[in-house]
């Protein structure tokens, strides 16, 4: 370890990334009550009141930074994890800690099954074109 004179030690530096480990800011957790229900392109919304996330004592400092990018405009979890730089596991257990603290609401696809056949798509627009 190298002192910088002051008799401080450096023991990491710059380049080394976050000191905080994954499971430390979920709180030990790997899951949440919401994150079943969480796919990669669910939107995360944020709630009209949500401005006052900064002031609440029990959020982390990584809940905060989720909801001011979703004031901003809606977010994927995928694109809340790849902004923050965080892991997927991660972002789902905190984005399901602020679903539970009503900061957010989560807008999922619609699934597969519920999509409209192609097949009467296509009946549908050649019925339109032939009026």
């Amino acid at each position: 370890m190298s002192t910088d004179g002051r008799g401080a030690s450096h023991w990491f530096d710059d380049e080394a990334g976050p000191v905080v480990r994954p499971y430390a800011m979920t709180r030990g957790r790997t899951s949440s009550a919401v994150q079943h229900r969480l796919d990669l392109i669910a939107l995360v919304v944020a709630e009209p009141h949500a401005e006052e996330a900064d002031t609440d004592p029990s959020l982390s400092p990584e809940h905060v930074d989720i909801v001011e990018l979703c004031l901003e405009a809606p977010q994927s979890v995928a694109e809340l994890a790849a902004g923050l730089d965080l892991p997927i596991g991660v972002v789902r257990v905190l984005v399901g800690d602020l679903v539970d603290a009503e900061f957010v609401h989560v807008n999922r696809p619609v699934p597969p099954a519920e999509l409209p056949d192609e097949s009467i798509l296509r009946d549908v627009i050649n019925g339109l074109r032939a009026l």
